[in-house]
């Protein structure tokens, strides 16, 4: 339909310039069509001098597409992260081992220490699912303020025998029996902050980077176990897990392609359990901007 109103305008526009002389050497006319912009171009002497019945009058057509205006404040739905999760730990084992969060049952299943908290790295997941971010301008487009509101889901993939159980009292210890799947859900309600700065504001192709902050809180958790003696268990409880995650967060982006990460400024755990384990993220993001 576009192109047919831009080709009738050209028309117009033709017939009228050869119905009409123009007093000057060279000229140039504009017509503004929709989001399309329409330049005439008279080249050479176009005088009624010159204009003889065995001549005619050269004119070139321009049409070009206005930019669009950009939203002050600009809205992405359901955001989807996956990528790779793990923690640094800086647990002083010794002393977590005199507290009373740590359990031994029986001695042959030894005391919980950092070999119990070894974790299947490629198996270990972050997936967030953000319902939606707003980014709005702040400087002409290229510096821009990022916000929005998420689920962020981890699951840390345990090559031990670490169980987590509340009754009533939250605790870990070292099963008696393996497991094929031993699994720590931990799922956070999330409020992302960040500043971004968009190299290319006219382009979806160009660089961008965002860092700022994140504040979440827990939603779930739960210990899933799989075994050939007992089959499929899941525990649910807080573990003494801090209700409140704190987090840097960075994004980077080139063209359609974006990563993400994200690094816990608080601990996984209370301090009541003397752990201190600090999760972080990496991975890549799915989204318009």
């Amino acid at each position: 339909m576009k192109r047919l109103v831009c080709f009738m305008a050209v028309m117009l526009i033709a017939g009228m310039s050869f119905a009409q002389t123009d007093s000057s050497s060279t000229g140039s006319d504009t017509v503004k069509v929709g989001n399309f912009i329409i330049i005439k171009k008279n080249k050479g002497n176009t005088s009624s001098e010159s204009v003889t019945k065995n001549s005619f009058v050269n004119i070139d057509y321009t049409i070009s597409r206005r930019p669009r205006r950009k939203n002050n404040i600009s809205t992405n739905w359901f955001i989807f992260d996956l990528g790779f999760a793990n923690y640094r730990d800086n647990t002083d084992y010794s002393s977590a081992q005199a507290g009373s969060y740590f359990k031994t049952f029986r001695p042959a299943d030894g005391p919980v220490n950092q070999n119990s908290y070894t974790l299947n790295t490629g198996k270990s997941s972050n997936v967030n699912i953000w319902f939606f971010m707003q980014k709005m301008n702040l400087i002409k487009h290229v510096v821009n303020l990022k916000y929005g509101l998420g689920l962020e889901m981890y699951n840390f993939r345990y090559d031990s025998r670490i169980s987590f159980r509340k009754d009533p009292v939250p605790y870990v210890y070292n099963d008696s029996i393996s497991f094929s799947k031993n699994k720590l859900y931990v799922g956070y309600l999330t409020v992302p902050f960040m500043l971004n700065f968009n190299t290319t504001p006219d382009s979806r192709r160009g660089l961008s980077f965002s860092a700022g902050v994140s504040a979440g809180y827990l939603v779930d958790s739960r210990n899933k176990q799989i075994s050939s003696q007992r089959g499929k268990q899941k525990y649910s409880g807080d573990f003494n897990l801090e209700p409140w995650r704190l987090a840097a967060i960075g994004e980077i982006g080139l063209g359609p392609v974006r990563l993400y990460g994200s690094y816990s400024i608080n601990r996984l755990q209370q301090a009541v359990t003397r752990v201190e384990q600090f999760p972080y993220a990496v991975g890549i993001r799915f989204s318009n901007w």
